[in-house]
């Protein structure tokens, strides 16, 4: 058998010994959880190292497997998050009341009219005292997946994994398809959207989709699909100006017009998504690089202030060099939301869905093998069922160990130029 087909099939075993194990009792058991990842990790790498020499995979052979891998997570359970509850609960409230924004969630622990159904999900939601901090575009995807089948997060995972599908779709008309695959078939990828249901892979997918849409003049089209993503996470307006600098005049009306379509109905009923992000700017910490360096030395805002100063000149200098050199190329997203996440004060890992996928494209090394790496940042005290933690905290070796190898990574490709943008 060729090598790609046993790394194709190990990558498969995996998968579905995950979702064997998601609807196991020992679903909590870390260890358990992060050697399978492990292995998928082991047979992914064979599978792209496999293509390297010989005849590299064919776009369909790529998207069929893709595929198949997000239907065996769909087929799973969500592990080691909760956050689906918070994303059930958003779309019930926008069903039932035109709006999830204004009322946190623990405003209706005592109200009687709450559905028993709903009382179950409402009680398991976490920070219910923070309202909504998910914008509208994601929004109107709990609100689709509540239509489709409330109250169940098969909904949520099967939405999110079509949306994924077009995403790669996309990507293939962008890049070959050896390069697709690290996106299509990635672990990270697959545990965060098929099994877990996070919604962070629409951001990519309607980033990508506008500027699919530009190139092909689509002005109009491509406009409503940089605003969509402008509404769906606030970490797209570090790369919206280098979207918009390459088209003309009617997709940036496109756009404004239609971001303020998407928040003019909950401008209308007084409140947005922007009580819970100041919650979550002003509170919250978790897995930080950077951020968790500066803090040694500096109090919060401070830190903040610096990190976001020099986050914000590196975006200009980047943005004037491709001003002048590098126009009507597709940006380096990639460092561009890499280096939010760096300076981040919250470093989640499916936030990495946000770049992957340009990761393909401009061939960053780094990318991939933090898809690997931060997946040490499920191992807090509550996971590790560790009473000398809090539950959210991490041992001390978890983030010298996460991100020293990400510079041991780095280290070992610089000078070698492999980081440099290759646009097909």
């Amino acid at each position: 058998m060729m090598p790609i087909k046993l790394a194709t099939l190990g990558l498969s075993l995996c998968y579905l010994g995950l979702m064997v194990f998601s609807h196991s009792p020992y679903n909590n058991q870390l260890p358990i959880f992060l050697l399978i990842m492990a292995g998928a990790f082991i047979s992914y790498g064979w599978a792209y190292a496999s293509t390297a020499h010989g005849k590299p995979p064919t776009a369909k052979q790529v998207l069929l497997m893709a595929v198949l891998f997000r239907v065996i997570g769909c087929l799973g359970l969500p592990l080691f998050e909760d956050d689906y509850f918070r994303y059930l609960w958003d779309g019930y409230r926008f069903a039932v009341s035109g709006s999830p924004y204004g009322v946190a969630p623990e405003a209706f622990f005592t109200d009687p009219d709450i559905p028993t159904s709903w009382q179950a999900i409402l009680g398991q939601i976490n920070h219910p005292d923070i309202p909504t901090i998910y914008a509208p575009t994601f929004q109107y995807l709990f609100l689709a997946a509540h239509w489709l089948a409330s109250g169940q997060v098969w909904a949520l995972q099967a939405l999110l994994s079509l949306v994924d599908v077009w995403l790669i779709q996309h990507l293939l008309k962008l890049a070959p398809p050896r390069q697709v695959l690290l996106y299509a078939w990635n672990p990270l990828v697959i545990k965060e959207i098929a099994f877990t249901a996070h919604p962070d892979g629409l951001l990519p997918a309607l980033l990508m989709a506008a500027w699919v849409a530009g190139q092909r003049k689509y002005l109009i089209q491509a406009g409503v699909l940089l605003a969509l993503a402008a509404a769906a996470k606030a970490a797209a307006w570090v790369v919206v100006p280098f979207w918009l600098v390459n088209w003309r005049w009617r997709a940036w009306l496109a756009f404004a017009l239609g971001f303020v379509a998407l928040y003019a109905p909950f401008w209308w009923q007084g409140a947005t998504d922007a009580a819970g992000l100041k919650a979550f700017a002003d509170g919250f910490e978790f897995n930080s690089a950077l951020y968790g360096l500066m803090r040694l030395l500096l109090p919060p805002l401070p830190s903040k202030l610096v990190l976001g100063g020099l986050l914000l000149a590196a975006a200009l200098a980047y943005g004037w060099r491709y001003w002048r050199h590098e126009t009507h190329a597709l940006p380096r997203a990639d460092l561009l939301l890499g280096g939010l996440l760096l300076v981040s004060p919250v470093l989640n890992p499916w936030y990495l869905l946000w770049l992957l996928p340009f990761a393909c494209i401009h061939r960053n090394p780094v990318a991939w093998a933090a898809s690997a790496m931060l997946l040490l940042a499920y191992a807090t005290g509550l996971n590790l069922d560790d009473p000398s933690l809090t539950p959210y905290q991490h041992p001390a070796w978890a983030r010298p160990v996460e991100f020293g190898g990400l510079v041991l990574v780095w280290l070992g490709f610089y000078g070698k130029r492999f980081v440099k943008p290759h646009i097909t």
